[in-house]
């Protein structure tokens, strides 16, 4: 974590920063990167994460649209095998980066969906996608059909990935506590992908 940064969380930036490190540790081990592979960190706030994803993959790429955490982001990681990249999620071009990229991310749940959605049309580009977000929104995700949380949402993501819930997160592993639960969850890409 940027240690030493004394940074007010962004209400329109949707910011809520893990620092359970328990679960920080929980989640990296479920990435578990590898030295040859492309790391996408979407939102990397504080750093929770950044630390222990950047030691072990092949490049890490920060995209993070707080200019104050960027720049501390750059200072402690920028250079070398870490790229950080101002700017917004929702408008960033995944198509730049090298594939098959990784993509890991505590994303505000403010904008969890149309980021979800636009995630979407570089699907042949991920390999696999771990995301922290509302629980609800993970139960739409997860979905069977003909059930009440089946909709818009199931149908777009379950047409290009498996989705997989891992483990649940209470509020209180944030600073500050959101006041939703949230899901850590695991997408791959489709093995039989024939929807091309």
């Amino acid at each position: 974590m940027l240690r030493g940064m004394r940074h007010v969380p962004r209400k329109r930036f949707g910011q809520h920063f893990l620092v359970d490190l328990a679960i920080v540790d929980r989640i990296v081990a479920a990435v578990a990167p590898a030295s040859d592979q492309v790391v996408v960190e979407i939102g990397p706030g504080q750093g929770a994460l950044t630390g222990s994803l950047a030691a072990q993959s092949g490049h890490l790429h920060l995209i993070e649209i707080d200019r104050d955490l960027a720049a501390a982001l750059a200072e402690r990681y920028g250079g070398g095998r870490v790229s950080v990249h101002v700017g917004d999620a929702l408008e960033f071009d995944y198509g730049s980066l090298p594939p098959p990229l990784r993509l890991v991310g505590n994303l505000p749940y403010n904008i969890s969906t149309p980021l979800l959605f636009r995630l979407a049309a570089f699907a042949d580009r991920i390999g696999d996608a771990h995301f922290m977000l509302q629980r609800e929104v993970v139960e739409r995700m997860a979905a069977a059909p003909s059930t009440p949380e089946y909709g818009r949402l199931s149908v777009m993501i379950q047409y290009r990935f498996a989705v997989e819930k891992l483990f649940g997160v209470p509020p209180g592993a944030f600073r500050p506590a959101p006041k939703v639960d949230s899901e850590q969850l695991l997408d791959r890409k489709a093995v039989l992908d024939h929807h091309r």
